[in-house]
This record gives structure tokens, C-alpha cells and sequence, in this order.
């Protein structure tokens, strides 16, 4: 267990929030989306429903005074490979999405990837606090 950081709290509340939001709007626009976006209206579906767990999680880290520290790590690395797997699925023959469902594929790549590095500066952050 590990004290985490005010860095490290809010950068997974603002996780939370961010996925939070794209569940709400994958879960229940999915079909909108997949016409929008021209991506498969199954995995914008499923992604929602993974996130609306998701933000469970990491919201409920989020607001806790001391967190496990291994799932803090889980989260980091989730978010990194959630990144890289969605720019692989870019440069699959998976999907073919429009110019807009690129552009929205990769914004969210990069957010998350932003949310990798805060939350491994705050996990980092909070284990000086709790060795001193």
C-alpha cells in the first residue's frame, strides 16, 4: 500500500472523469458514433461498457487515502498499452475509419498516454512520500 500523492489522485480522478465521459458516449451513442467516426458500431459498444468498469476503478483510487500500489501500476500500464493498441489498430486491417475516426482514434491515444505518464509521476511522486 502506498499514500498516493495529490498529483497522483488527481491525475486518476481526471482519468476517471475523461473515461467516464467516453463511456457514457460509447455505451449509449455507439451507433451514432459508428457512422460518424465509420468505425464498428460492436467495438465502440464494447469499449463503453469496459470503461464504465474502468472508471469504477480508477475513480474509486482515486478518492482513497492509501491505494495498492500494484494496481496503481496496473492502471499506468493498461493505459500505456491501451495507446499503443489503438494506434495499432490505426495501421490494421481491422477497421477503416474516416479522416474524423482517425483524428478521434488518435486524440484518445494520446490522452491516454498523457494519463500513463501523470499517473506513473504521481505513483512515483507518492513513494518518496511514503519512504520519508
Amino acid at each position: 500500500m502506498i499514500n498516493p500523492s495529490q498529483f497522483l489522485r488527481r491525475a486518476l480522478v481526471a482519468d476517471a472523469i475523461f473515461s467516464g465521459v467516453s463511456a457514457l458516449g460509447l455505451t449509449f451513442g455507439a451507433g451514432a458514433f459508428a457512422s460518424l467516426f465509420n468505425l464498428p458500431e460492436t467495438l465502440l459498444l464494447e469499449t463503453g461498457l469496459f470503461l464504465i468498469a474502468y472508471t469504477a476503478l480508477v475513480g474509486w483510487l482515486g478518492t482513497r487515502g492509501s491505494v495498492p500500489k500494484p494496481l496503481v501500476m496496473i492502471v499506468v500500464a493498461g493505459n500505456a498499452a491501451w495507446t499503443l493498441a489503438s494506434i495499432a489498430l490505426l495501421f490494421s486491417a481491422a477497421v477503416a475509419p474516416n479522416l474524423l475516426g482517425e483524428i478521434t482514434v488518435v486524440a484518445q491515444a494520446i490522452a491516454t498516454g498523457v494519463f500513463a505518464e501523470l499517473q506513473y509521476v504521481g505513483l512515483r511522486r507518492s513513494e518518496s512520500v511514503v519512504a520519508a
